[in-house]
């Protein structure tokens, strides 16, 4: 990634245009961010590339016409398809609310699946700092998961005491 294209109307932007090109946060204008992807994601990634090609200036979601997609296009789309994706039971819940959700449920899930939070922040563009502050509180049913891994740590140890150890006790 080199650059962003942040939506925030004609009014605030300095060209009087919808998206004012900019650079990327927090870094010297020119800097690029490597954002690494599992292989399955690249190829699903590949496929779409094959399959719609992208936009003019390489940007891989855009109108039929080449053009940006506009924010309520997106958050329309998003709603509909969140209705469809989440049972019943979920869909009243925060959850996914927004697509920006998304970023914060990708974070917490490779936190929550050991990853170190410094190659976390490092892919997220944060600092550390950010990251444990900002994104590790959006995981559904966390609590459950912890409790598991947790029961799980302690009947290995209960297990790795050997008789006269637990005696002992």
């Amino acid at each position: 990634m080199h650059r962003a294209l942040p939506q925030a109307g004609k009014r605030w932007t300095d060209t009087g245009r919808l998206h004012d090109e900019r650079g990327l946060k927090n870094r010297p204008p020119g800097d690029t961010r490597v954002v690494p992807l599992p292989p399955h994601l690249v190829a699903l990634w590949r496929e779409s590339v094959a399959t719609f090609g992208t936009a003019d200036d390489g940007r891989l979601f855009f109108t039929e016409r080449g053009r940006i997609i506009s924010y309520t296009t997106y958050h329309r789309v998003w709603h509909e398809t969140r209705d469809l994706a989440l049972p019943p039971a979920l869909a009243g819940t925060p959850l996914a609310k927004r697509p920006y959700d998304l970023r914060h449920s990708a974070l917490s899930t490779w936190l929550c699946a050991g990853a170190d939070p410094a190659e976390v922040a490092q892919r997220a563009g944060n600092s550390v700092e950010v990251l444990l502050t900002r994104y590790t509180k959006c995981l559904y049913d966390r609590q459950s998961i912890n409790n598991q891994r947790i029961e799980s740590l302690l009947r290995a140890y209960d297990q790795s005491l050997e008789p006269d150890e637990q005696d002992e006790e």
